[in-house]
């Protein structure tokens, strides 16, 4: 056996120079001098080459998988949030346009009281309408100083929940606004405006107003309820009281609960306190609600 002049033993013959051709056993590929022999298994370098694959593949997968977070969280953001913001707006400006109509069309030029007091009488009866078509406007202070939304009839999502117009949905099995019983309406809680978002943050005591072309009715309200989404007893002429015949004039909230869920539903409960004829002019405490001024 000879020496390597770089220092490392080849243990073979045939070696010349700086390069072995010889074979040490089956795994052994062929002999690179670099400041001596670097012996490279074949399998090692295959092992490389599959590591080198799978790291790319794991990058790839993990750098698809960030964008699709990001892009679907910021769909989340635009739908709770900005698409929100762009539905209240909208239903907002629809029911001050349509409070404005009425006020030009039916009482134009007439004097009002500055400060109106509620009448305790029955309020006019308002008929019944097609789906889809607005004849009432929701304020409910306590959702906020500016809020407004115009009541369609029907409850359906496309064109009554959902709609940039309207946003509050009348249900057609309950009591007509004025009659005796029960006038039952419903809002989305998130999403599309999110009429009744704030409707868990309702107090004994608060006042809610329904204006028409006629007047405004006046509300007080009682307590929360939280029901199965069958629990369609909320809605008859006395909630969830069956078979017993109305006295009195209320009026039912219903959204989904809780936040981002339909497990349940909240229901908010409010009874008739007076009357507000349009030509006295609005309550005191929506007067300057939209564009209205006294």
């Amino acid at each position: 056996m000879s020496l390597n002049p770089w220092g490392l033993a080849c243990a073979g013959q045939g070696c010349a120079g700086h390069a072995c051709g010889s074979r040490a056993g089956p795994h052994i590929a062929q002999t690179y001098w670099v400041n001596g022999p670097v012996v490279v298994p074949r399998e090692s370098r295959r092992s490389r080459r599959k590591s080198k694959r799978t790291t790319t593949l794991w990058l790839v997968s993990g750098e698809i998988l960030i964008t699709a977070g990001i892009l679907l969280g910021l769909f989340w953001v635009w739908y709770l949030f900005i698409n929100d913001w762009i539905h209240a707006s909208s239903q907002t400006q629809a029911s001050v346009e349509v409070s404005e109509a009425w006020e030009d069309d039916v009482f134009d030029g007439v004097v009002k009281i500055p400060h109106p007091q509620g009448l305790s009488i029955d309020p006019p009866t308002v008929e019944a309408v097609e789906a889809g078509e607005p004849f009432a406007i929701l304020y409910v202070p306590r959702f906020g100083p500016d809020y407004q939304r115009t009541i369609a009839g029907g409850v359906d999502l496309a064109t009554v929940l959902n709609d940039s117009r309207f946003g509050v949905g009348h249900y057609d099995e309950s009591s007509l606004l004025g009659e005796l019983g029960n006038f039952a309406i419903a809002g989305h809680r998130t999403s599309f405006g999110a009429a009744f978002a704030d409707i868990a943050e309702l107090v004994p005591g608060d006042t809610m107003y329904i204006e028409t072309d006629a007047g405004w009715y006046s509300y007080v309200f009682r307590n929360l309820d939280y029901v199965l989404p069958t629990t369609v007893e909320v809605l008859l002429p006395v909630p969830r009281q069956p078979g017993v015949e109305p006295t009195e004039r209320f009026l039912t909230l219903t959204s989904c609960h809780p936040r981002f869920s339909d497990a349940e539903r909240i229901i908010a409960y409010a009874v008739y306190e007076a009357w507000y004829p349009r030509g006295n002019g609005p309550p005191a405490d929506i007067a300057q609600v939209g564009k209205r001024t006294t």
